[in-house]
């Protein structure tokens, strides 16, 4: 009932007729930050395990593991080079360590590891969606500077910069993508607590990243002639639909945390008096959703790819 509520409400824009559908879909390649990152280390080998969900940060799994896991219906393999903390271009906006592979640092990942199809993931433009979930902390990073003309300009440039990189994964043989948009963290507690100025202005600035970010796809894809499923994601409308109607989809706190959970619970469902369990609120810590948020933001992906 809640998947139905759901996507009965979300939207999704498809800007080319697509064959590829999650379906047919054998290898995702996944680019991003903390939303994204499950703790997989390409570097250490194809063959590398995923730590479980102790590389997440959602205490549990998040939208890829969902997405590769539960909603797998063709055996897809994963590759998810995402990283904590990640930013488009580490000389442009810098992550909160040195050590955080930026966008730029994980398609140079793919482009020395993968693009060669290594034994193990020997994918090819037919069967492959690459993906990326990324701004958040560009947008949450920058959107205070005052050192910039305008903060759209400065969209404008880290635009540049995304769609350099999406082209070097066109280059080694990547026709699918997948963008997902960034949610409407202006919602929360890192930003709440920051108060209504705070939050106006990166209302704002989420508001113009996302639309340059659908506006430079569709460019993408008119220059781009044998593009085959291109997706931008809105993951907007999901966050709002489950934020407005907290109560009904039981979420005891959509605006705030427990302080006892905020850096993971042993277990997913884990309740430490006086809070409700872990798994009854919406945001883990002042800025992660949970695991429940992103199963549903999965089950949506799923089935926006296989229209």
């Amino acid at each position: 009932m809640l998947f139905w509520k759901v996507s009965c409400l979300l939207s999704a824009l498809s800007i080319a007729s697509a064959k590829l559908t999650w379906g047919t879909t054998q290898f995702l390649f996944t680019f991003g930050d903390s939303y994204t990152t499950d703790g997989f280390n390409i570097s250490a080998g194809v063959d590398s395990p995923v730590p479980g969900f102790v590389g997440t940060s959602s205490n549990g799994p998040n939208w890829v593991q969902f997405l590769g896991g539960t909603y797998n219906v063709t055996d897809t393999q994963v590759f998810n080079l995402a990283s904590g903390g990640a930013t488009i271009d580490a000389a442009l906006v810098a992550p909160f360590e040195p050590t955080v592979l930026s966008i730029v640092d994980q398609v140079q990942q793919f482009h020395d590891i993968l693009a060669p199809k290594p034994a193990g993931a020997e994918w090819n433009s037919s069967n492959s969606l690459f993906a990326f979930w990324i701004g958040i902390n560009d947008v949450g990073n920058s959107f205070s500077w005052t050192n910039v003309t305008s903060q759209s300009d400065f969209h404008k440039v880290l635009m540049k910069r995304l769609f350099s990189q999406v082209e070097i994964l066109y280059q080694d043989g990547a026709r699918s993508f997948l963008f997902l948009t960034v949610p409407p963290t202006n919602r929360a507690p890192l930003l709440i607590e920051q108060g209504p100025q705070a939050v106006g202005k990166i209302t704002a600035a989420l508001a113009d990243y996302n639309a340059q970010l659908a506006a430079n796809v569709r460019a993408f894809n008119q220059t781009h002639k044998d593009l085959d499923q291109v997706l931008v994601f809105d993951t907007r409308p999901i966050f709002n639909i489950l934020l407005n109607n907290a109560e009904t989809f039981g979420f005891v706190n959509s605006t705030g945390f427990c302080d006892a959970y905020q850096n993971g619970t042993p277990e997913p469902t884990t309740q430490t008096p006086p809070c409700a369990p872990v798994s009854s609120y919406f945001w883990l810590n002042t800025l992660h959703p949970l695991f429940t948020v992103h199963n549903i933001l999965a089950h949506a992906l799923s089935t926006a790819l296989s229209a």
